[in-house]
């Protein structure tokens, strides 16, 4: 089945930098557009990064824009997020998402989408 594998979370101070990391296996990886989403405690969920299967195309949500840079190794089966100028309202649970198709991160159902554990980042001083 399906696993996917959050780590590279942990406690950061503005302005710094930290490297999450997705282990991905039980399906083929190149297949699937892959994303990262996030959510603070009490609070809605937010997307944050996509990247295509073959990674032709990269999405980033305003929020992040700038700051973090997405990449996938398909020889590795795993995706990263490169989260640099951190600030305080980073901080949340990210989790690796596993999308609908190689160009589809979702269409509406969050039923067809796979989810790692999440792992924690906090950024405070």
């Amino acid at each position: 089945q399906v696993q996917l594998v959050e780590s590279g979370g942990g406690l950061a101070q503005p302005g710094g930098s930290l490297r999450l990391s997705c282990a991905a296996s039980g399906f083929t990886f190149s297949n699937y557009a892959m994303s990262w989403a996030r959510q603070a405690p009490g609070k809605g969920l937010e997307w944050v990064s996509g990247i295509y299967g073959d990674g032709s195309d990269k999405y980033y949500a305003d929020s992040g824009k700038g700051r973090f840079t997405i990449h996938r190794d398909n020889a590795k089966n795993t995706v990263t997020l490169q989260m640099n100028s951190l600030k305080a309202e980073d901080t949340a649970l990210y989790y690796c998402v596993k999308g609908e198709g190689p160009g589809t991160y979702y269409t509406g159902s969050m039923s067809r989408l796979a989810w790692g554990q999440g792992t924690q980042v906090t950024v405070s001083s």
